[in-house]
This record gives C-alpha cells, sequence and structure tokens, in this order.
C-alpha cells in the first residue's frame, strides 16, 4: 500500500489545485459585464451576422475518430514498451484492438464522416432537369487528354 501513497497524494494535491482554482476565479473575477466580452469570439473575426446553420455533425465525428485514434496511441505506447514480455498473448492482443479500430475506421469512411465537401442533394438537381432518365456511367464518364489530340500511337 505504501507504493501507492505517492500517487494518492498527487490526486489529492490535483484536486485541491483545481478546487482552489474555481474557488479563487469565481471570487477575484470583475464582474463587468459588456456587449464585447459577451459576444462569440471566433478567431479574431469579428461576427457580422449569425451563421445560416448550425454545425453540421461530421464536425462532431471527426473530432470523436481524433480522440478514439488518440487513445490508440495512448494504448499503443506502454504495450511497445513491454512488448518482449508479454510474448506472443501480447501481440494477438494488440492484433486484435488494431483491428477493432481499423474496421471502426473503414465504417467511418464508408459512411462518410471524413467528407468535407458540399453535400449532394441528387432531389434537386433532378428537379431542375440536369439529368436525363437515359443517362448511365458510360455517357458519363469523361475522358481527359483524348479530345482534340487525335489517335495515340
Amino acid at each position: 500500500m505504501a507504493q501507492y501513497l505517492p500517487l494518492l497524494v498527487m490526486f489529492v494535491l490535483a484536486g485541491l489545485f483545481a478546487g482552489v482554482s474555481f474557488l479563487a476565479s469565481g471570487l477575484l473575477a470583475p464582474r463587468r459585464t459588456t456587449l464585447a466580452k459577451e459576444a462569440p469570439y471566433e478567431c479574431g473575426i469579428v461576427p457580422d451576422r449569425e451563421p445560416p446553420e448550425r454545425f453540421p455533425v461530421r464536425f462532431y465525428l471527426v473530432a470523436m475518430i481524433f480522440v478514439i485514434f488518440d487513445i490508440e496511441i495512448i494504448f499503443l505506447y506502454p504495450w511497445a514498451v513491454i512488448f518482449r514480455q508479454l510474448g506472443a498473448f501480447g501481440l494477438w492482443e494488440m492484433v486484435v484492438f488494431a483491428a477493432a479500430v481499423f474496421i471502426s475506421f473503414i465504417y467511418l469512411i464508408g459512411n462518410g464522416a471524413l467528407d468535407w465537401g458540399p453535400v449532394k442533394r441528387i432531389s434537386s438537381t433532378l428537379d431542375r432537369g440536369a439529368f436525363a432518365a437515359g443517362r448511365t456511367t458510360d455517357t458519363t464518364v469523361r475522358r481527359v487528354g483524348t479530345t482534340g489530340r487525335g489517335e495515340a500511337a
């Protein structure tokens, strides 16, 4: 139990520091609010209008993906330090862990979590008549570099 005493002391000190910091900021902070202080701050740019829509869910998905892969790296480092002591069990354990993370990454890519382009709205382009009913992939494939050059030898 004595070997965990420094860890316990560190947690107690961290908790005390956090508590004292919150208490001090609540007691010592000035309470004069102005319009500038209450306005949202976006990288130094003063907003001149409200955003047309809310943040897309993709923004939060990318943040969660970052956290997932950050946690994977955190787990990978201690494993690499004691890799030789773990033997084959440790190797297969990490293979299963990496496969689970990789499969979830492929799933996210397949669902378009990392597509940052504009949302494709096929129904609105169909309403405008941009697509003919008989159009197929053979007629939509663009052959780049073959127009105006003649036949390649």
